[in-house]
């Protein structure tokens, strides 16, 4: 028996070149959340959870359009947010990251995933298979706190746009990273949305 979480981040969205914080996905955007849909349409899906931001609801509606059984559902968990400010443990690099994050964004983002993986990282009887659409900050911190890694690495574990990362957890064994930022469904020129482009 086995509880397995697919965290997708949303498709590129219209304004992201323009530096606007929210906006319906871009027709490349369109198309990633298309794919990633088809990718995960084989699946005995039970939930299907996003963030109500209008880029993770896009996403999440290409989905559930393919999975008609499941209804998508908004979660204020899956919200966009900071999870940390600097710590004693992140290189000084990272600094200029936090001049413009307040310390109440920091702290609100702490709760919400503190919160979050107390909702959604909790073993659920039987085989289960849900679907996180969200954002890339948030699939960090489920990642970084699955595999352990200090609060920091957040920062440094980078999903593209409709990348999918798989957790997963066994009856009495801990959580574990199945798949990280697998992009095997989508071809190359949408690959998008990383800091580094991938080299080919």
């Amino acid at each position: 028996m086995t509880h397995y979480i697919y965290l997708v981040r949303h498709g590129e969205h219209q304004d992201a070149e323009y530096g606007v914080d929210d906006g319906p996905l871009s027709p490349r955007g369109r198309r990633q959340a298309e794919l990633v849909a088809d990718r995960l349409s084989g699946l005995p899906l039970d939930a299907i959870w996003h963030s109500p931001l209008l880029r993770a609801a896009e996403t999440a509606r290409a989905i559930a359009e393919r999975l008609p059984a499941v209804t998508a559902e908004p979660s204020a968990l899956l919200f966009d947010c900071i999870p940390t400010g600097m710590t004693d443990e992140t290189p000084s690099t990272f600094e200029p990251f936090f001049g413009s994050v307040t310390e109440a964004e920091i702290e609100a983002g702490r709760a919400q995933m503190g919160d979050a993986v107390s909702e959604f990282l909790v073993r659920k009887p039987g085989d289960v298979h849900e679907v996180l659409i969200t954002h890339n900050f948030v699939i960090s911190w489920f990642v970084r706190e699955v595999i352990e890694a200090p609060e920091w690495r957040w920062m440094t574990l980078n999903q593209a746009h409709c990348g999918l990362t798989v957790i997963s957890q066994k009856q009495g064994r801990p959580w574990s990273l199945v798949a990280h930022n697998d992009l095997g469904h989508l071809p190359f020129e949408l690959h998008t949305g990383l800091p580094d482009p991938i080299p080919v």
